[in-house]
């Protein structure tokens, strides 16, 4: 076995490179700016050198300054972000379970108060918040034309413009945020479909239970569909977005650079031993999968059970406790990757497989919002790599919104082998000037790049297919007055959606609060999930080039 730079190690012929941002201080990082000195924040096996940021070459080391400084400053307000965010969820619930402000203030005097309990059906996150609309665009055409016997092969004529399937991920995106409960009554009550599971898995970088994905299928017997959302990222979660920021890679021989951060949260290795990502990737952890195998081939008679391994499973929606949906384990026993069945990859992979075996002409689609789009396009990415090709022939289509890149070209190639033939099942969503999809970095250090078919929408939610979102770094000067510029016709918009579409489209005060912010910070407010919904419901092509306003 070869060892790394700084001594970690990595097996066989992968590689990888890790930007750790912990490892030094200001001095350091400032010798590292002016001089190249990489030994304190650069972690790589011997194969990588030629990748290194040498003296002659400021850009690259300009990039990993950036990557480096921003979550070294996420880090540093990790605390004060979560009790704020603690705070903030609270109030907003306080609010809406009490009729607002006016509502509040009534209650307060009359002694009924109506406390937010966290964990409960009524608790709604911050995103909820943001965009409260919970029921499916034109959900009785969807519920119809599943049912039909041509449903799959019109989908495939209609493809990414079917928009009644896209809003269904697009909602299931957002309701992913939510906690166990919220998502099971808004799945059953709501959508009239059948709530399967909602999991909590272990992230090696986080060092929690913080990967949380849900299953739905439209019915539970004889189901036509079965819908799996991940969880993105939570907008008070340091962690969170220390990933999105992270440049570190992992190499996989022949298929490619994949982001060393989304792998953890799938629970598909960790940096702090690099050659666990081989043997989670290549030895396909043979005794899960016999046990798997043996349970596939017997199902369940409920699609409501968690897993196979009831004693030490990923938490589930059946041992949700009211106090959290975030269950960690602080107690004596420790997680570890060689327990995959608390890791998001392998728990919902069995899960899937057992499904698919119940409802014989089931479909399935992978879908995700921010970070939880870069988990729903590297699932089926290992499950091709694992060569699981029974369960990739029911894959029915990957939606993603918002995603940030996952790895490099070779990467690209190797999956649009198997998602563009016989026709296209990867839909990368991008609303304009949104932050997220231009991370991490595309240029000749990283070679982080998107695949598959970008479905931008400007502000005026206009459509166009592109190979890329314009302004792919987000921080070109040419880009940067009209940045501003746009998040201010945003702010004006906000006042109007209403009035122009209708009062489902109208924008809660916390979206135009989200706005303001976003005349500071354009690609955050560009992020919401509010214009990824009136983007799906509200497009309209254009075949002409649109600019990125």
């Amino acid at each position: 076995m070869a060892t790394s730079k700084n001594g970690g190690e990595w097996t066989g012929d992968s590689r990888f490179f890790i930007v750790n941002y912990q490892t030094g201080g200001i001095l350091d990082l400032m010798r590292f700016v002016l001089s190249g000195n990489s030994d304190k924040f650069l972690h790589y096996s011997d194969g990588v050198v030629e990748q290194l940021p040498r003296g002659g070459d400021p850009d690259h080391r300009w990039v990993i300054f950036v990557s480096i400084i921003v979550r070294k400053i996420i880090a540093i307000f990790g605390k004060p972000m979560e009790w704020f965010g603690y705070l903030l969820e609270f109030i907003l619930n306080l609010l809406s379970l009490n009729g607002n402000f006016l509502g509040l203030f009534y209650n307060i005097l009359h002694g009924n108060v109506v406390m937010p309990q966290r964990g409960s059906e009524m608790f709604i996150s911050a995103i909820g918040h943001l965009d409260g609309r919970i029921d499916l665009y034109k959900s009785e055409t969807l519920t119809k034309e599943i049912g039909e016997p041509d449903f799959w092969q019109k989908n495939i004529q209609l493809g990414i413009g079917h928009k009644v399937l896209m809003d269904l991920c697009m909602m299931a995106s957002k309701l992913a945020y939510e906690n166990a409960k919220v998502v099971q009554n808004v799945v059953n009550i709501h959508w009239k479909m059948h709530f399967v599971d909602f999991y909590n898995c272990w992230n090696d970088f986080e060092k929690e239970m913080s990967t949380q994905v849900f299953i739905l299928c439209d019915k539970p017997k004889d189901a036509n569909l079965i819908v799996i959302s991940f969880r993105g990222t939570e907008p008070f979660d340091a962690d969170d977005w220390i990933t999105d920021f992270d440049y570190s890679w992992y190499e996989i021989p022949k298929l490619g650079k994949v982001h060393m951060g989304f792998l953890e949260a799938l629970g598909l290795g960790s940096r702090a031993k690099a050659s666990t990502f081989h043997e989670q990737l290549f030895m396909n952890n043979q005794n899960f999968t016999k046990l798997e195998n043996d349970a596939t081939i017997a199902p369940s008679e409920s699609s409501e059970s968690s897993t196979m391994f009831s004693d030490s499973d990923a938490h589930s929606v059946s041992d949700q406790s009211p106090e959290s949906d975030r269950p960690t384990d602080t107690g004596s026993k420790k997680f570890k990757l060689d327990m995959p069945e608390r890791t998001a990859y392998y728990v919902v992979r069995s899960k899937l497989k057992r499904l698919l075996n119940e409802h014989k002409d089931a479909k399935f689609v992978v879908t995700g919002h921010s970070l939880g789009g870069a988990l729903a396009i590297l699932f089926p990415t290992v499950l091709v790599l694992h060569e699981e090709m029974n369960v990739m022939e029911r894959l029915l289509g990957i939606y993603t919104y918002g995603q940030p890149r996952v790895g490099n070209r070779q990467l690209g190639r190797f999956m649009e082998a198997h998602l563009e033939h016989p026709v296209p099942k990867y839909f990368r969503v991008v609303y304009s000037n949104d932050l997220v999809p231009r991370l991490p970095y595309d240029n000749k250090t990283f070679l982080f790049k998107h695949f598959g078919i970008c479905q931008y929408y400007n502000s005026l939610y206009v459509e166009q297919n592109v190979d890329e979102e314009p302004n792919r770094n987000y921080f070109g000067l040419r880009f940067l007055i009209p940045l501003y510029l746009n998040a201010g016709w945003e702010l004006i918009r906000s006042f109007t959606m209403g009035h122009m579409y209708g009062a489902e489209y109208e924008e809660c005060w916390e979206s135009v609060v989200l706005r303001v912010l976003g005349l500071f910070l354009p690609g955050i407010s560009a992020h919401s999930p509010v214009d990824y919904v009136n983007s799906v419901r509200l497009g309209t092509e254009r075949s002409t080039q649109m600019s990125s306003f």
